[in-house]
């Protein structure tokens, strides 16, 4: 068909118009060379609010709010559009009701065949739920930016995929040390121990977040100066929207100070058990040892009365001095026993440990021989410990010969001792104050984890069958706990031991030093007492009855103290009473309280096998420890004896 003006079919064309018309989320319109709106769509009417009838002949600038206008910046556009043939923006429009939406503009000129401007096309789309929507994800990204910058306990960054650190907040820098501009694009490996890189630990850390869709693991890690701390370490894998990573998020926490405390308390829980274990043992061990003792006394005193009577046959002498060598070894093993049990008796004084030491040197090397070399590190003033001498003369004998038998091939024996104040944060559990820690020192075999937590128990030894009764360094161990200290063992096994006694320092000077004195002999003297023996044991009664009647004293016997008081009411002339401490329902101890009140004046000897008399006991007694010869016991009669009289004069005299 002929178009008689020349011109290509332009707006008539009723398809085109059809199509703008039903076109709902665009307004799609026209303005003239002014911006005069010209035409109208149901899109521009529905989101912008007009009618076609209400806007068609107005300005276009009516969409710009009020500032904009104020600028020009709708005539502006219009400029933009005829010089540069398109213009196209987003920014905020106007409705009919004055509400604002976000639009995307596009507008083009529209010109005749000859170039002449006669209109523009304009397009808006209201965006306003998308500019939202992208508003929020833009804020939401800030608020995650400032939180994670903000984060100061944890270091939280990001690794490309594959591994290169992209970012960096200042928790990452407080625990790493390395500032951002340090540390950006570097690969994380650099955190990893030298140990852990060869292992391949950081790749293999990608690789399981990659493949398992995190990575969670505690190690050790490396900061900027080289130092070590324990991290907790998370690695999640980060996709694009393709389904490939396209880096990991990396957060990391120090937990040293928690690995520290979980430690301590650890150790704390395995303390206690510990001391729970050999307070357990320790009280069984003291209720064996009286027992056992029981039964030597019975044996040892038996034995000596048998001696006496039986016809002086050198094979049956010779026999019977073996039965009471084997008595006397059970008494000394009682009393190691009791010693771990921390119930025997110490006297606790001020002792000069390097005095100590030095008088029993050629003791010790005798019985260490020649290929060990006892070495002593004291220094010049050293303040002296509170504990019993003679105990603790035999304490460093047992830690020498375990040190010897360390050392087959011999080697030196280092003893020292040194000053330590003792604080509230020491971990050894003692309470605070001034301690010596007297030391022994071997470069021998060593012991194990498992045997060093075993070695103080009683009976517990490594030297095989035969060759030790278990009971040496359970017998420090008690010594040191009852002197108010604490033994510590440090060993590593082909590297030596070190057997620290840590004792508290005494507030005294050690005494002088006496001449030794002489067992003095048993008097012998034609006085016959009447003695009451009491024990609730019926063999110890009978034989302490037989070595005193052999002794030629008339003796009353009593199982209980309840029965001993009855028979003290009935003979108004017992001379001194002799009894047992562990007893029922009432102890030795509370009968010689009973018996002081009622006969103030009488001697008492209280019978023991261990210090097990109460806190604040009298001491107006005299004592004898169990099991004893009958040696042992007349003299403690006479002193009890003598000390009688000796009271009675001085009451005399003064009155």
């Amino acid at each position: 068909m002929d178009n008689p003006s020349g011109q290509p079919p332009f707006i008539d064309d009723s398809r085109y118009r059809l199509l703008v018309e039903a076109v709902t989320d665009y307004a799609i319109y026209m303005l003239d060379p002014d911006g005069i709106v010209v035409s109208w769509n149901p899109g521009a009417e529905r989101f912008k609010g007009y009618k076609a009838i209400e806007i068609i002949g107005q300005s276009y600038g009516r969409f710009y709010d009020v500032e904009d206008r104020r600028q020009g910046i709708p005539k502006r556009n219009l400029e933009i559009t005829a010089r540069e043939g398109r213009f196209e923006s987003e920014g905020w429009r106007v409705r009919k009701d004055g509400t604002r939406f976000w639009a995307h503009v596009v507008m083009d000129p529209i010109r005749e065949a000859n170039g002449t401007l006669i209109g523009f096309a304009k397009i808006t789309r209201d965006l306003t739920e998308r500019m939202q929507a992208r508003e929020a994800l833009r804020l939401a990204e800030e608020r995650f930016r400032l939180l994670v910058q903000g984060v100061t306990d944890y270091a939280i960054y990001m690794l490309d995929e594959r591994g290169f650190v992209t970012n960096w907040n200042p928790g990452a820098e407080r625990i790493k040390g390395y500032k951002e501009s340090e540390i950006v694009g570097s690969h994380f490996s650099r955190f990893y121990t030298e140990e852990d890189r060869l292992a391949g630990e950081p790749e293999r850390a990608l690789r399981t977040a990659a493949e398992e869709g995190r990575f969670e693991k505690e190690g050790r890690r490396v900061r900027k100066d080289g130092t070590r701390f324990w991290a907790n370490v998370i690695i999640d894998p980060i996709w694009g929207d393709d389904g490939k990573i396209i880096g990991f998020a990396k957060v990391t926490r120090d937990i040293t100070e928690k690995r520290h405390a979980q430690k301590a308390l650890d150790d704390a829980r395995e303390a206690l058990f510990q001391s729970q274990k050999i307070e357990a043992v320790g009280q069984l061990t003291g209720g064996v040892a009286h027992d056992f003792n029981n039964v030597l006394m019975a044996i040892m005193s038996s034995l000596e009365l048998m001696r006496k009577r039986l016809p002086r046959d050198a094979k049956i002498l010779t026999l019977l001095e073996n039965a009471m060598q084997g008595a006397e070894r059970g008494a000394a093993l009682t009393k190691r026993m009791l010693a771990f049990a921390r119930r025997q008796d110490l006297d606790l004084k001020a002792v000069d440990v390097p005095d100590l030491v030095r008088g029993m040197t050629d003791l010790l090397q005798s019985s260490l021989g020649p290929g060990v070399v006892i070495e002593t590190r004291f220094p010049l003033a050293l303040k002296p410990v509170l504990s019993d001498f003679n105990q603790l003369e035999l304490a460093l004998i047992n830690l020498a010969v375990n040190a010897r038998d360390a050392m087959p091939n011999g080697g030196p024996l280092i003893i020292a001792a040194r000053e330590e104040n003792v604080g509230d944060e020491h971990q050894s559990r003692l309470p605070p104050g001034p301690y010596i820690c007297l030391s022994v020192t071997d470069i021998g075999t060593g012991m194990s984890e498992a045997t060093l937590t075993r070695a103080t128990e009683p009976f517990f030894t490594t030297k095989g069958a035969g060759k030790g009764t278990g009971l040496g360094l359970s017998m420090v161990h008690g010594v040191t706990e009852q002197s108010g200290g604490r033994f510590i063992l440090k060993s590593v096994k082909g590297q030596g031991t070190i057997a620290e006694m840590w004792l508290p320092v005494a507030h005294t000077a050690p005494e002088a030093k006496a001449a030794p004195r002489q067992s003095a002999p048993v008097e012998k003297s034609d006085a016959r007492l009447k003695i009451l023996a009491v024990d609730d044991d019926a063999l110890v009664l009978m034989n302490t009855e037989a070595m005193l009647e052999d002794m030629k004293h008339t003796v009353l016997i009593a199982s209980s103290g309840a029965q001993a008081l009855e028979i003290l009411h009935a003979e108004n002339d017992v001379d001194l009473v002799i009894t047992d401490q562990a007893m029922p329902e009432m102890s030795g101890h509370e009968l010689v309280e009973a018996i002081k009140k009622q006969w103030p004046e009488m001697p008492i000897v209280l019978a023991s096998g261990y210090a097990e008399l109460p806190e604040g006991a009298t001491t107006t007694m005299y004592r004898i420890a169990k099991p004893f010869w009958q040696d042992d016991l007349a003299r403690i009669i006479n002193d009890a004896i003598a000390g009688k009289r000796a009271a009675l004069r001085t009451a005399g005299g003064a009155a």
